[in-house]
C-alpha cells in the first residue's frame, strides 16, 4: 500500500476511533501501522527500534476492542522477536487491558469555557497579555491554503521552525515530537503571532476526533491537541501566552469541550525518574514546561502511562522508548546533539579543559620540543577554557568565531607537532595513545564550537 494511501485509511479510523491526545499525531512522517487482522477497523502506529515494537498512544480501535487489538499487535510483536510497548497511554487504556505500566508524566487538560474565567482570576496572566499587545503583537487565525506550498507565510513559518529548533540544547527529536505542522492541513487549526506583519510565534492544533464533553465528536465541538507551539528568539515576554489566549477562546466559541498542550513529561513521576528530570535539566526544562502549564490554570491534569510486556523491566521499556525519540539510535543522537554546541556541550569542553590544562603543565618536558612551546601550549588552553566558560554563559558572535578559529588552528599545530616530534620519538604504546588522544581532543572541540556557530547563525540571522 502507498505511503498516502496508508495514512489516509488511517485517517478514517483516526475519524472514528480516535481517543487517545496522540492519535492524530501518528499520521506524521517516521510511523509503521499495523492493522489489526480481523475487520481491518482498527490499527496500532508504531517504530521499530530493533528489540522493541514502540506504539505511539493507545491503539486506534473501539474502546471494546482495545484489549484484543492490543493482545494482537503484541502477539505479532512477539512473532517479529520484538516487545511491545505503549507510550503515553491514559487510564482508560490500562482499564482495557491491564498490563503492567508506570506513570512518565502529566497532562494538563482545560475546559475552554472556564478559560476567561481562569484569565480574570490571574492577575499574572493578564499582566502577560497586556505586556505582548503593548509589544505590537497581533495573533490571527490562519488559513490552511495559507501555509500551501510557496506560500509567504509557509516559507516564514519554516524559518521560525528551522530557528526554534536551533535554540533547543537537543538533536531534533523523532517520534511524537516531530514537527510536521502541514500533513492533512485542513484538518488541523493554527494561529499565528505577528509584530509589524513579521511571523514571531506560531501554533498548530489537532483533532481528538472520538474524545469531547459528554462523548461528542470533533464535529460537534470535541476535543483538541495544540501540539506545536514556536516563537522566534526576539518575541516578546507574553506571545506564547497571547497565541493560547486565543486558540482558547476561538474553541470556546466553537463549542470545544476538551483541549490539552500534550504531556509534561516526568511530572507528578516514581523518585528514580524525578532523579532523571532534576540530572537532564541542562538539556531539557522539564519542571519549566510544567511552570508553565501549570501558570495556565489547567481544569485537571491526568496521569500519562508507559505500559508494556508482562515480564519487561521498566529500565528497558524506557529506553526502547528513548531510542524511538531519538530516531532509533541513542549513540548517534547523542553525537549529534554534542556536535550542536550547545551551551550544556561548551561547559563541559571547558570543564573537560582544566584537568588536561594541568597534565599539560606537569608533562615531562620530552613530550614537546622545547620549554617554551610548553608555556605556550599551557597558555593557550588556559585563555581557551576561560573563552569557552565566557561563551557558554553568553554567546558572543565575534567571541564564537574567534574561538573556532583558534581551536581549528589548534587541530593543525596538535597534529603538526605529533607527526614531526612526538610520533617519531614514541617509546611505548602507551605514547602513541596519548598522542592520538592528545590529536582527537581537540579535533572534537572544534567539531563542538563549529556546531555552535552554525547553531546560532540559524537562531539568530539578524546578527549575522
Amino acid at each position: 500500500m502507498a505511503p498516502d494511501t496508508e495514512a489516509t485509511r488511517v485517517l478514517e479510523l483516526i475519524r472514528r476511533h480516535g481517543w487517545n491526545a496522540t492519535s492524530f499525531q501518528v499520521l506524521e512522517p517516521g510511523y509503521r501501522y499495523w492493522f489489526a487482522p480481523t475487520g481491518g477497523d482498527a490499527c496500532v502506529a508504531y517504530v521499530d527500534t530493533g528489540c522493541t515494537w514502540v506504539a505511539a498512544g493507545a491503539p486506534i480501535a473501539a474502546e471494546a476492542q482495545l484489549a484484543t487489538v492490543t493482545a494482537a499487535f503484541s502477539a505479532a510483536a512477539a512473532k517479529a522477536r520484538r516487545k511491545a510497548v505503549f507510550f503515553g497511554v491514559e487510564d482508560r487504556f490500562l482499564a482495557a487491558t491491564g498490563l503492567p505500566a508506570f506513570k512518565i508524566g502529566e497532562q494538563p487538560t482545560w475546559d475552554p469555557a472556564r478559560w476567561d474565567a481562569g484569565i480574570r482570576a490571574s492577575r499574572s496572566l493578564r499582566e502577560q497579555l497586556r505586556r505582548a499587545r503593548a509589544k505590537g503583537v497581533v495573533v490571527r487565525q490562519v488559513a490552511p491554503g495559507e501555509l500551501a506550498e510557496g506560500a509567504r507565510l509557509r516559507h516564514a513559518v519554516d524559518v521560525l521552525v528551522r530557528r526554534w529548533l536551533a535554540s533547543r540544547p537537543m538533536a531534533p527529536m523523532g517520534f511524537l515530537v516531530d514537527i510536521e505542522p502541514y500533513r492533512f492541513a485542513e484538518e488541523r487549526r493554527y494561529w499565528a503571532a505577528e509584530v509589524g506583519g513579521q511571523l514571531i510565534g506560531f501554533v498548530a492544533a489537532v483533532p481528538i476526533f472520538a474524545r469531547g464533553r459528554d462523548g461528542a465528536s470533533a464535529e460537534a465541538g470535541g476535543a483538541w491537541l495544540i501540539e506545536d507551539m514556536l516563537r522566534a528568539p526576539e518575541a516578546p515576554n507574553g506571545m506564547n501566552e497571547l497565541l493560547i489566549d486565543t486558540a482558547m477562546r476561538a474553541f470556546a466559541d466553537a463549542g470545544v469541550g476538551f483541549v490539552t498542550l500534550g504531556m509534561v513529561p516526568l511530572a507528578g513521576v516514581d523518585r528514580w525518574l524525578a532523579r532523571v528530570r532534576d540530572v537532564t535539566r541542562a538539556l531539557y526544562d522539564f519542571s519549566g514546561l510544567d511552570a508553565f502549564k501549570s501558570k495556565l490554570r489547567p481544569t485537571a491534569r491526568e496521569p500519562v502511562w508507559l505500559a508494556h510486556a508482562p515480564g519487561m523491566r521498566q529500565i528497558f521499556a524506557l529506553q526502547a522508548v528513548l531510542t524511538a525519540f531519538a530516531r532509533g539510535s541513542l549513540l548517534r543522537f547523542g553525537v549529534a546533539t554534542i556536535a550542536r554546541g550547545g551551551p550544556y556541550a561548551l561547559g563541559v569542553l571547558a570543564a573537560l579543559l582544566v584537568p588536561w590544562t594541568l597534565m599539560l603543565a606537569l608533562a615531562s618536558p620530552r613530550w614537546f620540543p622545547s620549554s617554551a612551546v610548553q608555556v605556550a601550549w599551557v597558555a593557550f588552553d588556559v585563555l581557551l577554557a576561560a573563552s569557552l566558560f565566557s561563551l557558554a554563559r553568553k554567546w558572543r558572535r565575534v567571541l564564537g568565531l574567534a574561538i573556532a578559529l583558534a581551536v581549528s588552528s589548534d587541530v593543525v599545530l596538535t597534529l603538526t607537532q605529533a607527526l614531526a616530534w612526538n610520533l617519531p620519538r614514541r617509546e611505548h604504546l602507551i605514547d602513541t595513545l596519548v598522542v592520538l588522544i592528545g590529536c582527537l581532543a581537540p579535533a572534537l572541540g572544534a567539531v563542538v564550537v563549529w556546531g555552535a556557530w552554525r547553531r546560532m547563525r540559524v537562531l539568530r540571522p539578524a546578527r549575522v
